[in-house]
C-alpha cells in the first residue's frame, strides 16, 4: 500500500464517537495556546441521544487514515431548520454544513473537505458552509486571527494554516466573527455613564439580575428573547423548546446572578445579556480532567470563580426596539452593571465579547464606544457544490 495513500473511513456509534472525539483531542493538544476541553462534553455534541441538534440534523462523522495512522477528521451535517431559513441569511435550501475540521497537512484537508462535500451533494445538498461545530450555536467559524493567546469558554481555537488550505480547496469566505477584548477594571467613558444615568432615572425601564430561584422561567425568557432579536440576522437558526431546556441545565452551574442582567420595560422583559467566568482558567490547569482531582478545582471554582475572565457570548433586544436609542441605551447599562460586579465582586480585569458579525453595526458601534478592541476573528466559509 502506498504509505502516502489517504483513506477516508465514515464512523458512527459509541467507539467511532470516541475515536473522533479523541483524535481531535489530539490535534488540540499540538496548536500552541489550545485548552483542553472536557471529553465528557465533546462526545456528549456529536452523540444523537444526548444533544438536542439531532431532533433537527442529521450528521455524517469521518476520519482520515495514512499508513493506517489516523491523521484528520471531518463532520458533514444537515440542519433541516437552517433549510427553512431564508438564503439572504446565510442557509436556506440545499445548505450543508461542515464542521470538527482538523488535518494533518493540505493533502489531507483536500480528501477529507472533498468527502464532506460528496455526502452532502448526495444528500441533495448544492451548498457547503462551514466550518460550523456542529450548531451555529456550538463553536462556528475558524480562527483565522488571535492564535497568540488562549481561548475563552466555548470559542473554538484552530492553527493558522487551515484557513489556507480551506481556501485552497475552492471555499471563499461567507461571514466574518469577531470577539472583542474589553478592561473592565475601569470605567466607561463620561458619555456612556451620561446614558446609564439617563436610562436609571427613567422609571419604565429596570435592569435586574437573573434569578437562579426561578431558573427555568428566566431560561424562556431569555431564550425567547433571542429567538426574537437574532432572527434577522446572518447565520440564525431558532433554537428548539428542547434544546432551551438543554442549555439551561448545562449553563445553570455557571451563572452567576450578579453577571447576568434582563432588562425590563414597565416589567416587561425586553432584553438581555449573559456573562460567563471563563471555565477555560481551571481546565488549563486541570488538563481537561475532572479525576482525580480536577472535581475538587472545578467545584471551588465554580462557587466563587474569583479572578477570572468572563465571556459576554450573548446579549439581545427585541426586534420592536432594535435600531433606536433605547436598544443601545439597554446594553450599556447591562454592560456598566455587569462591568462593576465582575470587577468588585469577582476582581476580573478583563472580559471578551463576541461573536460578533462584521456587519452588525449596533453590536460595534458599542462594542466600539466602551473603548474594547478585536482580539479575534473567525471565518466562515461557503462553497457551490457540484450534483451528487
Amino acid at each position: 500500500m502506498n504509505e502516502r495513500q489517504i483513506s477516508i473511513e465514515p464512523v458512527s456509534g459509541k467507539k467511532g464517537r470516541a475515536r473522533f472525539v479523541d483524535l481531535g483531542r489530539d490535534f488540540a493538544a499540538k496548536v500552541p495556546n489550545s485548552v483542553p476541553q472536557l471529553r465528557s462534553e465533546q462526545l456528549e455534541l456529536v452523540n444523537p441521544d444526548k444533544n438536542p441538534f439531532f431532533g433537527h440534523a442529521r450528521a455524517q462523522l469521518f476520519i482520515a487514515h495514512r499508513a493506517g495512522r489516523p491523521v484528520g477528521r471531518i463532520s458533514a451535517h444537515i440542519d433541516e431548520l437552517a433549510l427553512q431559513m431564508p438564503p439572504e441569511q446565510g442557509f436556506g435550501p440545499g445548505t450543508g454544513m461542515f464542521g470538527y475540521f482538523d488535518a494533518e497537512d493540505e493533502d489531507v484537508a483536500k480528501e477529507l473537505l472533498r468527502t464532506a462535500q460528496d455526502w452532502l451533494a448526495k444528500e441533495g445538498m448544492t451548498k457547503a458552509v462551514g466550518p460550523i461545530s456542529m450548531s451555529i450555536w456550538e463553536e462556528p467559524g475558524l480562527l483565522v486571527r488571535g492564535q497568540d493567546h488562549a481561548p475563552v469558554i466555548m470559542m473554538g481555537h484552530h492553527p493558522a494554516q487551515y484557513a489556507g488550505w480551506i481556501e485552497n480547496a475552492g471555499f471563499t469566505r461567507a461571514k466574518t466573527l469577531y470577539t472583542y477584548d474589553l478592561d473592565v477594571s475601569h470605567d466607561f467613558p463620561p458619555l456612556i455613564q451620561r446614558i446609564v444615568k439617563s436610562g436609571e432615572r427613567n422609571s419604565k425601564i429596570t435592569v435586574r439580575q437573573v434569578r437562579k430561584d426561578d431558573w427555568d422561567e428566566e431560561v424562556d425568557k431569555i431564550l425567547g428573547i433571542l429567538n426574537d432579536a437574532w432572527s434577522d440576522n446572518w447565520g440564525f437558526v431558532p433554537l428548539t423548546p428542547e434544546e432551551i431546556d438543554h442549555t439551561g441545565v448545562k449553563l445553570r452551574p455557571i451563572i452567576h446572578e450578579e453577571l447576568n442582567m434582563i432588562a425590563e420595560i414597565d416589567g416587561r422583559p425586553v432584553a438581555f445579556m449573559l456573562t460567563f467566568p471563563d471555565v477555560n482558567n481551571v481546565l488549563a490547569r486541570t488538563k481537561g480532567k475532572l479525576f482525580p482531582f480536577g472535581w475538587f478545582h472545578m467545584l471551588r471554582w465554580l462557587r466563587n470563580p474569583t479572578g477570572s475572565d468572563m465571556r459576554v457570548p450573548l446579549m439581545g433586544v427585541l426586534r420592536e426596539f432594535q435600531n433606536s436609542r433605547l436598544a443601545s441605551q439597554l446594553a450599556f447599562m447591562m454592560i456598566d452593571s455587569i462591568r462593576q460586579n465582575a470587577s468588585q465582586r469577582f476582581n476580573s480585569q478583563r472580559a471578551e465579547i463576541g461573536w460578533i458579525l462584521d456587519d452588525n453595526q449596533g453590536m460595534v458601534a458599542i462594542a466600539d464606544a466602551i473603548n474594547s478592541s478585536i482580539n479575534r476573528e473567525y471565518a466562515i466559509y461557503h462553497k457551490p457544490l457540484s450534483a451528487g
